[in-house]
């Protein structure tokens, strides 16, 4: 009982700093959500290029982010940059390395909604004058987009889960206040309880979140 007291007292004590740090777990949440499936878009919207040259280059800019581990990119951009005489915050480390990466997966989901469409549609758009803008943005990126809800949203999902890495580069999110009531009390088993507890309940709401766009997106009579 005195191991609980002593953890509920701390944490109490802690409290104001425990949830900025998850208002901030949050604002990175949110921001790079954003980011990432803007700059997702436009390099979906390159993927498409008529360009050899173009598509070869996006297709090793997805190939590159999706298979290097965030973390290292992380630590190359915060840690390596500076060396060259370019040093950033951890917040915009954070915003710029997870938009690339987020960025990465969005475009190959996307990609990959693509390639279930029916070509006889774009053929039939061209024949009736339809420039390539106008195709994608009438008919390839609602189609798509439609049909990789659920892939995206639960990119954002993952998102929230993975943003606990940045407290590696020094930004002070969520986890990193979690640790540092761990080190108060070296009640480790109890910090990270707590830390599982509050993950799990945001992303419970995230998950209903996502099954109402997805309900809202269904077309009636289809599956999807």
């Amino acid at each position: 009982m005195n191991g609980w007291s002593g953890f509920q007292r701390d944490l109490l004590e802690q409290m104001p700093l425990i949830l900025a740090g998850l208002r901030q777990t949050l604002q990175l949440t949110v921001i790079i959500s954003v980011t990432g499936f803007f700059f997702g878009l436009v390099v979906f919207y390159f993927s498409n290029s008529p360009y050899r040259w173009v598509r070869s280059l996006i297709r090793g800019y997805i190939s590159f982010f999706i298979g290097t581990p965030l973390i290292v990119l992380l630590f190359l951009m915060y840690y390596g940059l500076p060396q060259w005489g370019l040093k950033l915050s951890p917040f915009l480390v954070a915003v710029i390395g997870f938009t690339m990466n987020v960025a990465a997966y969005n475009a190959a989901y996307l990609t990959t909604a693509r390639n279930g469409l029916d070509p006889s549609e774009i053929e039939s758009a061209r024949a009736q004058g339809f420039g390539r803008g106008q195709i994608f943005r009438w008919i390839t990126l609602p189609q798509v987009l439609r049909l990789s809800v659920p892939a995206l949203t639960n990119q954002c999902i993952g998102n929230l889960k993975d943003s606990s890495v940045a407290f590696l580069i020094q930004y002070t999110e969520f986890f990193a206040r979690i640790q540092e009531l761990a080190a108060t009390n070296f009640q480790f088993f109890k910090a990270y309880l707590l830390a599982a507890a509050v993950y799990l309940g945001l992303v419970s709401i995230l998950v209903l979140v996502a099954r109402q766009v997805e309900k809202w997106t269904r077309l009636p009579g289809l599956g999807r």
